[in-house]
């Protein structure tokens, strides 16, 4: 692992740093934010996933969520969204293939040989991440759009991992909508049986944790009634009584101005979801704002 770019911010480091994954068995990158408390002590970490045609650049250029790390003293990781390289499979059109991972473990090849992005986020880059870096292992995550799909399935699927799960515009139902149809199809193979496995809905009815789930959604994203269908997430979580609290936010759309609008409240949910539990397990002390650390903003 090595690092290939480093930059100051809010009195913290923006990095990126390139590795080779064993899981995905090509070199990825991923992008780390150490705010300025993890001079002095370990913090936790809030894990992003983006959506399509994303790379881990999007979030850390476009989302202003250094501000609010280092405001709370959250580390902020951010992987690449498929597996790169000129041997990884890939395919016309922006939803599938690279760029297009939808955090899975394809099945089917030629996806089945690069494509476990879920493997990657939930256990390669975490281990990564506690070996090289100031954290105390406790974990939140959260993503946009495909991310977002990603983020509630990583959270549903591994009781325990995470302190809290947040999502911008998810695709809830991949198995019931055509991004999610056209992926299914091509990493998993035609039963549908098999997908319900990567569905949030779906793993709502049978959650053996309740973790409290946050969404926002612009009531002006384009891709609202085709693709995103929160309604269907609330459906199955009254049906299955798993807490679920949807926003539903006048006038935004899909994009990252969304996102940028309403980061700060994401992070502030996890930081208070990941310090309660470290007050009481890690002996470690919540971010003062008054202690200096956050000087430079």
């Amino acid at each position: 692992m090595h690092r290939i770019e480093h930059r100051a911010c809010f009195g913290g480091w923006q990095d990126v740093y390139r590795h080779a994954s064993e899981t995905l068995g090509c070199t990825m990158d991923f992008a780390v934010y150490l705010p300025p408390q993890t001079e002095d002590r370990e913090l936790p970490v809030l894990y992003w996933l983006s959506g399509l045609t994303c790379s881990e650049q999007n979030f850390i250029t476009k989302a202003g969520a250094q501000r609010y790390a280092a405001e709370h003293g959250v580390i902020l990781v951010a992987p690449d969204t498929s597996p790169r390289g000129e041997d990884v499979a890939d395919a016309e059109g922006y939803d599938l293939g690279k760029g297009a991972g939808f955090y899975l473990n394809a099945t089917r090849q030629p996806w089945a040989a690069h494509y476990r992005m879920h493997d990657y986020v939930v256990e390669e880059l975490p281990a990564l991440v506690q070996a090289h870096f100031p954290t105390n292992g406790l974990r939140a995550v959260s993503g946009h759009s495909m991310g977002g799909h990603g983020a509630l399935v990583a959270a549903l699927r591994n009781p325990g991992r995470y302190r809290s799960v947040s999502a911008f515009s998810p695709i809830v139902s991949p198995s019931k909508v055509p991004w999610g149809e056209k992926a299914f199809a091509a990493y998993l193979g035609e039963d549908r049986e098999a997908w319900k496995a990567w569905d949030a809905c779906e793993l709502v009815k049978a959650a053996q944790e309740k973790l409290p789930l946050l969404v926002d959604q612009g009531g002006e994203d384009e891709f609202l009634d085709a693709q995103l269908r929160p309604q269907l997430l609330q459906a199955a979580a009254v049906a299955a009584g798993h807490p679920l609290q949807l926003r539903m936010r006048p006038g935004y759309d899909h994009s990252y101005y969304f996102v940028a609008s309403f980061i700060g409240e994401h992070i502030a949910h996890h930081a208070a979801a990941l310090y309660g539990e470290a007050k009481a397990h890690a002996g470690v002390a919540p971010h003062d704002p008054h202690d200096g650390c956050c000087g430079h903003l």
